[in-house]
């Protein structure tokens, strides 16, 4: 496979993502045109198509982030789009050396297990980028004793503040990025580079906002914003949730937000992706504390050189 006819993602290429997606519609939360292109330059993405699916890869990912085979100079790989995702993988390693093949879902690690085991290829769960799934209806309504943390949360604000909410439209967009550029600043973003990173990625997506199309919601107290987030339908029944943010003076805004963007936005959603945890452990109990309905197992898959 000859990987110099790939291309950078750019906005113009949203139709072409967009369509393979419909067809062929995701499990993992990586796989939105709205992830790819808010993180595109920070991952130096770059795709191509090849026998009637779509390609996504990096040169420069594992460089960053380090390797499971221990050799940053491998090309970082995110599971083929198409009818055959497997097939692809088996014929990926095939033709390149130095190749791993990052956020496979268990469906199918399961159904190339022996091609896997034939090409001398090593499986690696990686716990860390899971996928929490949740029940729409109940982390929405957030019902019974399991919920009763994030219910009392809920209540808190509700109680304490003259709040009012509002679907994310361009006027709200400005709003978005000061209470993004505060929360950073409570964060201590400039001495975080994972911050910045991500703080420039949530710019990329809000300024494209229009183009993308994706949906989102803000909560204002009065003049200031305690909360906002945005995703976007992943497939037919699920929501996946992009970005969450809260300010910290507001107690259970991060609870109001979810609770109010769940009760007016995708309707048909019966799921919601929550993405991972990236293994920081307040995000592990934030995405605990909702009681996940299942998760979303994903696996590396590198050539096995003992």
């Amino acid at each position: 496979m000859d990987l110099s006819s790939s291309k950078p993602i750019e906005i113009q290429d949203k139709p072409l993502f967009d369509n393979y997606f419909k067809r062929f519609p995701p499990e993992i939360s990586e796989l939105t045109f709205t992830n790819l292109f808010m993180w595109r330059n920070h991952y130096d993405f770059r795709f191509t198509e090849y026998k009637n699916h779509l390609i996504i890869f990096s040169r420069e990912y594992l460089k960053k982030y380090g390797s499971f085979a221990i050799d940053s100079n491998n090309i970082f790989f995110l599971l083929p789009i198409g009818q055959n995702p497997g097939d692809l993988i088996i014929e990926l390693f095939q033709n390149i050396n130095n190749i791993e093949m990052h956020r496979v879902p268990e469906i199918t690690i399961e159904e190339i297990r022996g091609d896997l085991t034939n090409n001398n290829l090593a499986i690696l769960e990686d716990r860390n980028n899971w996928d929490y799934v949740y029940e729409k209806d109940s982390i929405e309504n957030l019902s019974g004793n399991k919920h009763r943390q994030n219910r009392r949360w809920l209540n808190k604000f509700l109680d304490s503040y003259n709040y009012k909410f509002n679907l994310l439209t361009e006027e709200w967009i400005e709003k978005s990025k000061e209470l993004q550029l505060e929360w950073c600043v409570m964060r201590g973003c400039e001495e975080d580079e994972s911050l910045i990173e991500e703080q420039n990625a949530i710019h990329e997506a809000l300024n494209h906002f229009s183009e993308l199309n994706f949906e989102g919601g803000i909560i204002c107290v009065e003049n200031k914003c305690a909360a906002y987030t945005f995703g976007e339908m992943l497939n037919p029944n699920t929501l996946v949730i992009h970005i969450e943010k809260a300010h910290m003076d507001y107690e259970g805004s991060y609870q109001a937000i979810n609770n109010f963007f769940l009760k007016n936005c995708c309707k048909n959603a019966i799921f919601v992706n929550r993405e991972q945890d990236l293994g920081v452990l307040g995000l592990k109990r934030a995405k605990e504390s909702y009681k996940p309905f299942r998760m979303v197992k994903k696996s590396v898959i590198f050539r096995n050189k003992s």
